[in-house]
């Protein structure tokens, strides 16, 4: 089937849900379908089934950009990428064991970064131009190719992390990056006060530091881990310089790549369901000590993402987060009569209910927050 055949074909679910008032909710993969801001919404609403709608539309290796579908697998893109010694520096997790449920649409729609969101930016940062399937049927373009042609309010980046709220990414054009020419993991033993105080001091420096993550192993020793990435000389030098212990090749990739996927043994329990704890995602300024906060914690990004696995109550949580200055999001497990998300401000969920009721008046797709 031509692009052009999936995209008349997805219009036309589009225009029946309107005429028949039934709402939908776009699907790739469904590698993410346990982060359902809006369970309610999605119980009655019809799969918009983004799969068909794949392939890579355009790559530019010279110009450091490639446009793909919504549909196309990222492991798929990545192995494209990495063909060229390119890749999404930021780490998109896949969150699928395998690594093929994880689409491109569901990678910009969750707006989910791994580690390496500390040194490059998140997903969004990466997103150059997109077009988008609104809830009044129309194909809508926004952005561009390359950086030079994104000017004035960026509606494409909006789309990162929208979780499908504002219509169904139709396809995404992307900025990518060389692959790193040399790495280096080093591990600090260190309690979690003293690992968030001594990330922040090393990133201040001019050190070539991409990822950083703080946690206890099932041995009870608390370790922080850097990892170094750039020239061969600068990681060289800054090995030489931090001291710690440096890991084997293999055992640093294992360690990165557990934690973006979340398969390290600390995230085991939220991947088998225990009905007793939650994993929470809580984001805060980077300088922010310990929140005592009962349970189990990993720090990534420097200190400013802070996985807790708790079975404490979530207003506990929520309001030792609001008290830091951030946020926390009920990753996985728990009642799905909590929100996913912390229930925006009135001034923000009165801007969030207007830019939904420009794409979406109709309230065809999910609510973000679950709150319309």
């Amino acid at each position: 089937m031509q692009a052009s055949d999936t995209v008349s074909a997805l219009q036309e679910q589009v225009r029946r849900a309107l005429a028949e008032r039934r709402p939908l909710l776009p699907r790739g993969g469904a590698s993410k379908r346990w982060l359902d801001p809006d369970p309610a919404h999605s119980r009655g609403a019809h799969v918009l089934d983004m799969r068909a709608h794949a392939g890579i539309v355009a790559y530019e290796p010279s110009e450091l950009y490639v446009t793909a579908r919504a549909g196309t697998s990222l492991a798929e893109l990545e192995q494209l990428l990495a063909g060229q010694g390119q890749c999404l520096p930021c780490d998109p997790p896949r969150f699928a064991r395998d690594g093929s449920g994880a689409t491109v649409g569901g990678m910009v729609a969750s707006g989910l970064s791994g580690p390496g969101r500390l040194s490059v930016g998140a997903v969004r940062d990466f997103v150059l131009g997109a077009s988008l399937l609104s809830g009044r049927a129309e194909v809508l373009q926004f952005g561009g190719q390359v950086m030079k042609n994104v000017a004035g309010f960026d509606v494409s980046r909006l789309l990162a992390g929208s979780m499908g709220s504002l219509g169904a990414i139709l396809e995404v054009s992307l900025k990518v990056l060389p692959q790193p020419r040399a790495q280096a993991t080093l591990a600090f033993e260190m309690g979690e006060g003293q690992a968030i105080e001594q990330v922040n001091r090393w990133c201040a420096r001019p050190l070539p530091i991409s990822a950083s993550a703080w946690f206890a192993g099932d041995d009870g020793r608390e370790r922080l881990y850097l990892r170094l990435r750039g020239a061969r000389a600068a990681v060289d030098a800054a090995c030489a310089g931090l001291g710690g212990e440096r890991l084997h090749e293999a055992q640093a990739e294992a360690l990165w790549a557990g934690l973006r996927e979340q398969e390290l043994d600390w995230f085991a329990p939220s991947w088998q369901g225990e009905a007793s704890e939650v994993l929470w995602r809580i984001a805060v300024p980077s300088t922010t000590g310990p929140l005592g906060l009962p349970g189990r914690t990993l720090v990534e990004w420097g200190g400013s993402l802070r996985w807790l696995r708790s079975e404490a109550d979530a207003s506990v949580i929520r309001e030792a987060a609001v008290r830091a200055g951030g946020h926390a999001t009920r990753f996985r497990g728990g009642d799905p009569a909590v929100p996913v998300f912390t229930p925006p401000s009135p001034v923000l969920l009165g801007i969030h209910r207007r830019v939904k009721a420009s794409f979406d008046p109709q309230g065809l797709f999910p609510d973000c927050f679950g709150l319309s």
